[in-house]
């Protein structure tokens, strides 16, 4: 009786070590496949957000297409040209992709 009950306890023992390392792959793949790539392409956007100059055709995160006529680095801010004459200003950080570049497909 005593070695049913033993045999039973480390049965249940071994589960949990099971369920734990299940969990721990779970988080692996949801890293790899979720959180990892979604950092490497915001540490782009930044980049390119930093690399901004005049002349740079950009798209912002309102869609908007337009040339950049001025970066003031200090106030944060982006003036870009949407039109000939029509000249937005725009927080720097809403600045996501030069618009040269074909996307992907």
């Amino acid at each position: 009786m005593t070695t049913l009950i033993l045999a039973a306890q480390a049965a249940q023992g071994g589960g949990g070590m099971g369920l734990l390392i299940m969990m721990i792959a779970v988080f692996a793949i949801m890293w790899f496949f979720m959180i990892r790539p979604q950092q490497k392409q915001q540490k782009k956007i930044r980049e390119f957000q930093n690399s901004l100059a005049e002349g740079t055709s950009v798209v912002t995160g309102g869609g908007i297409y337009g040339t950049v006529k001025h970066i003031d680095i200090a106030a944060n801010k982006v003036e870009i040209e949407i039109a000939r004459g029509v000249v937005i200003t725009v927080n720097r950080s809403s600045v996501y992709a030069d618009a040269n570049q074909q996307p992907r497909t």
